[in-house]
Order: C-alpha cells, then sequence, then structure tokens
C-alpha cells in the first residue's frame, strides 16, 4: 500500500544526475531513500531516474514511499522524467523548477553533485540571504566531497562578501546518521508547513 502524501515532512533533494560516479555516493543515495520512506518522510526532488537522484527516488518508491518529481520539459533533450513517481509535475523552466521545489518542501538537502546542484544549493542559500524563507539547508558532505566547496564558502564569509549571520543558514553534516537525526528531530518538534507548502515566494516577516 503506498502511503499518503500527508507525511509529517517533505524534504527536497538536491544531488548529481550521472551514473558514471562512484558506487558509495549512489548507495548513499539509496540508504537515504529507504531511511525517508520508514520515517514517512515525502521525497522532492527534480524528477530524473538516474545518478543520485534516482537512487534516492527508486529507494523511496521501492520502500512504500511518496516522491514528488519536477521536471523541466527542456531537459528531455538531455535525459528522461521519472516515469513512475508518486506524483511528477512538468514544468516550463529551469526557474520554476526549483520554486515549485522550494514551495512543495519543508528543508533541504544537498547530496553530492555536479554544478546544477551547486546551482540548486546556492539559489537556496541567496533566497534564505534574502529572507524568502527560513527553511533548514542541511549540506550532506559524504567522504569530504564538498570540503573545498565548504572552505570557499567560509572564504567569502571571512573576507565580508557575506554577512557572519550566513553560517547559520546552512548546516554541514559528515554522515546519514546525523542527516536522518537532524531530520528526525524537525520532524518530531513538528517543525513543518505542510498547510502552506503551495505558498509563493515572498520576505519572512
Amino acid at each position: 500500500m503506498l502511503k499518503s502524501s500527508k507525511s509529517k515532512l517533505s524534504v527536497c533533494v538536491f544531488c548529481g544526475a550521472q551514473n558514471a560516479v562512484p558506487q558509495h555516493f549512489l548507495e548513499a543515495g539509496r540508504e537515504f531513500g529507504q531511511r525517508l520512506a520508514e520515517n514517512n518522510i515525502a521525497l522532492v526532488y527534480g524528477g530524473g531516474d538516474c545518478g543520485v537522484m534516482g537512487a534516492v527516488a527508486n529507494a523511496v518508491l521501492y520502500h512504500n514511499g511518496w516522491v514528488t518529481g519536477v521536471f523541466p520539459e527542456n531537459l528531455r533533450q538531455l535525459e528522461q522524467e521519472h516515469h513512475a513517481l508518486s506524483k511528477i509535475i512538468i514544468v516550463d523552466s529551469m526557474h520554476t523548477r526549483k520554486e515549485i521545489m522550494y514551495r512543495k518542501s519543508d528543508l533541504f538537502v544537498i547530496f553530492p553533485g555536479g554544478f546544477g546542484t551547486m546551482d540548486e544549493m546556492f539559489e537556496i542559500i541567496t533566497w534564505r540571504q534574502l529572507r524568502l524563507h527560513h527553511k533548514p539547508i542541511l549540506i550532506f558532505n559524504q567522504n569530504g566531497y564538498w570540503d573545498h566547496l565548504i572552505k570557499l564558502m567560509e572564504n567569502i564569509i571571512e573576507t565580508g562578501f557575506a554577512r557572519p549571520e550566513t553560517y547559520s543558514f546552512y548546516k554541514v553534516v559528515n554522515t546519514l546518521e546525523e542527516l536522518m537525526e537532524y531530520i528526525s528531530t524537525y520532524a518530531a518538534e513538528g517543525h513543518n508547513d505542510s498547510v502552506e507548502k503551495d505558498q509563493t515566494l515572498e520576505p519572512v516577516k
């Protein structure tokens, strides 16, 4: 029996869509997807069926969880959307994709990925910096994958190109255990926007 989409939390995952990556990244994606499903936490993601992206989604589905994919129509020239999701939303642009993923999510997890993943991560951090939202952003630094980028972000802040408060806008976690502990605690405390997930982007009062 497929679980209801009305789970206690919706987690948006930004991650890579390439299959030709070390297997431990794909394995971590599958384990994370399984844990989401087992905890009745819904997945929101980019709608593809490859790489870490596909690994997370397929694991959630395999374990009877709920998955919403948001896929840009023009991306079909490069890859195909997943055809077995709980819900698929086809949109007209990458920007619309990111906005819908934001609106349908309670928090964001950045898995290892490429330039598209970094684009999504920096946009969601920038929106937080501009007070367009106050949702948690978790950077999963698996096997030190994001070490150099984290150092660059620290340098940006320390040099003064971003305010010191930016440190509080994201949290770096190094293991799946840390990641799930944070998400589970956040869910248990009732921090979700389930009623207002379709809100438009607007400054936080």
